[in-house]
């Protein structure tokens, strides 16, 4: 038997390093004193205001479901005794005006109604359009007949839908909510904070509509965060200035018209190829906000707002977004790098100043960027240009740094990693972070690799990210369509959602949960507060699924899995078998 009082490895060493100096004192006392629990993090997720947050070691936590084996079925495959409804696809009708769900669902977050986990406002992200389904079918009334880029900007952004479970267990949309509404590419923003009104922007104090939203996240004072990703492409066709997007959006879903809370672009935020936000609260009581940018070589963020949070004042704590400073990661140093004007301007002036080869591969030269950052820069043009900044002051390009999110239980960050097939991470990783003194506002951290994607580990190109009440980390994956099935990426089968535990006896295993359609890939898993319903996007399946009656395409589509016992999900179903509904 192994004597638990004298062994442990270097992962929960590791994981005791980020419970702060008081487990590194018991360390000196030995090891095998330490208590597997840290002070638990105040974050903005599912788990807001669930107080019995546990830990037990000795759990599996994988236990409320015989995991699936990976397979190229042109299904949503889930474990026996689980099941899903589909809430809405792509073209249905959302409310009696007669706005349409739009493409490619990606990012969800669930806001309950009067606190029910049984109805409530689903935020959908619609991240981008594929030109071949903007048929007129799929068009509300009002937009059929216009030109094709209207049609494009209308098909992106975010949907606002009601949903919830009839006396039969079913989920459903609700179309006569006075709620459901879409965001799109036409709809108008405020711009905040410290490029806004500046030449940086164009002058401008507002932008017009968002779009190539992916995932996002939301708030302690429950509103909504969508992040512009791959901006780039719709900003050019639409003749619209590139530097009003690449930025974070926030959206109140409960204001039907947007009188109350004008939807927003945070400029303090900076301006990169958003995947996601995850926000929690710092010793001190501030915000911090980490943040990953979605390409290849690029860095890790945190924003750390200068007020503090006071939930008192609900939705003026938005004020917080737009005044604070804005680090970028170097893993190196295991320092947080501040984004500072005057030194961006200070290096790119010098003499011996040399581009960045990050930065060279992106075409930029010492004229470009001292156009970029003139000597008198301010904030305004490193909030623009954020990748820039970040390299040139040591920030650690990455991996495609996509999902990033806050353990609940010890405040750790984990942050997805999909991949980097040009210097031969294939399958990516999944990195965790431990800030020193499990302090969100320090400026110092270490690191590790939590799971590494393969064959070893069963996953591959880890995504978005969430967390369950016994402390597993959901993972699904984002292998391309044109590698799915084939070559090195043959034994995964399609994209899935695999189930990973942060602690106990399976700490760092992956679990697959989900297997999904062919060709598609899974996104945006939230959990209801009780933890028995689980939304999940399917974005750009390829054959015929979701096969309602009357579909005659593939139809990106979010759903609600069903069969979860609730809190804590290891207490939950343990039923065997591998086919979903």
């Amino acid at each position: 038997m192994e004597n638990t009082n004298m062994n442990m490895n270097r992962r929960k060493f590791l994981g005791y390093l980020g419970t702060g100096t008081a487990a590194l004192a018991a360390a000196s006392a030995g090891l095998g004193t330490l208590a597997p629990v840290a002070q638990a993090a105040h974050t903005a997720d599912h788990l807001i205001g669930f107080d019995d947050i546990k830990l037990s070691p000795q759990a599996k936590p994988h236990a409320f479901f015989k995991p699936i084996m990976p397979t190229m079925e042109d299904e949503l495959v889930l474990p026996e005794g689980f099941s899903y409804d589909v809430l809405a696809a792509y073209g249905d009708v959302i409310n009696e005006k007669g706005d349409t769900f739009g493409f490619n669902c990606d990012f969800t977050v669930f806001f309950p109604i009067n606190g029910s986990n049984e109805r409530g406002l689903l935020w959908v992200n619609l991240e981008y359009i594929n030109d071949t389904y903007m048929k007129e079918q799929y068009m509300p009334a009002f937009m059929q007949n216009t030109p094709i880029d209207t049609k494009r900007r209308y098909h992106q952004g975010g949907a606002i839908i009601e949903v919830y479970k009839d006396n039969k267990g079913i989920w459903k949309m609700d179309t006569t909510s006075k709620y459901a509404r879409r965001i799109t590419g036409f709809t108008p923003f405020e711009l905040t904070g410290p490029a806004e009104g500046t030449s940086s922007v164009g002058g401008a104090t507002t932008a017009i509509g968002t779009w190539a939203n992916c995932s996002g996240g939301m708030t302690l004072w429950n509103t909504l965060l969508s992040c512009e990703e791959n901006f780039e492409t719709q900003a050019r066709r639409s003749n619209l200035p590139s530097e009003h997007y690449g930025w974070v959006i926030e959206v109140d879903p409960f204001d039907e018209e947007d009188k109350n809370f004008k939807p927003r672009k945070h400029t303090a935020l900076g301006r990169f190829n958003h995947e996601n936000t995850c926000m929690g609260i710092t010793k001190s009581g501030r915000i911090a906000v980490y943040m990953g940018d979605d390409k290849q070589n690029a860095c890790v963020y945190k924003y750390i707002s200068n007020g503090k949070f006071d939930p008192a004042k609900g939705q003026a704590n938005s004020k917080l977004l737009e005044d604070g400073t804005l680090y970028v990661a170097n893993l190196g140093a295991g320092r947080w790098v501040k984004l500072d004007a005057a030194e961006v301007a200070k290096r790119v002036h010098a003499s011996n100043f040399s581009v960045p080869s990050v930065l060279k591969m992106r075409d930029q030269t010492v004229q470009s960027l001292s156009e970029m950052f003139p000597a008198n820069a301010t904030q305004a043009h490193v909030m623009v240009n954020t990748h820039e900044a970040a390299i040139i002051l040591g920030g650690t390009p990455t991996d495609r740094p996509e999902d990033l999110e806050i353990n609940p239980f010890d405040n750790s960050i984990f942050i997805a990693h999909t991949n980097n097939a040009v210097h031969g991470n294939i399958h990516g990783h999944i990195t965790r972070i431990f800030e020193k003194e499990d302090d969100f506002e320090s400026m110092e951290f270490m690191f590790e690799i939590f799971a590494a994607g393969g064959r070893q580990s069963g996953f591959s190109a880890p995504d978005n990210l969430t967390f369950d009440s016994n402390a597993n980390l959901w993972v699904v994956t984002d292998m391309s369509e044109s590698n799915i099935g084939k070559g090195v990426y043959e034994w995964h089968g399609n994209n899935g959602l695999f189930v990973l535990p942060t602690h106990g006896q399976n700490e760092g295993e992956a679990f697959q949960f989900a297997s999904g359609p062919q060709g598609c890939e899974l996104t945006g898993p939230w959990f209801t507060a009780d933890e028995k319903a689980l939304f999940l996007a399917v974005q750009h399946p390829t054959t015929n699924w979701p096969r309602r009656k009357g579909d005659v395409d593939p139809l990106p589509a979010v759903v609600a899995i069903k069969g979860f016992k609730g809190n804590n999900l290891d207490k939950g179903n343990k039923s065997n078998g591998n086919k979903g509904k």
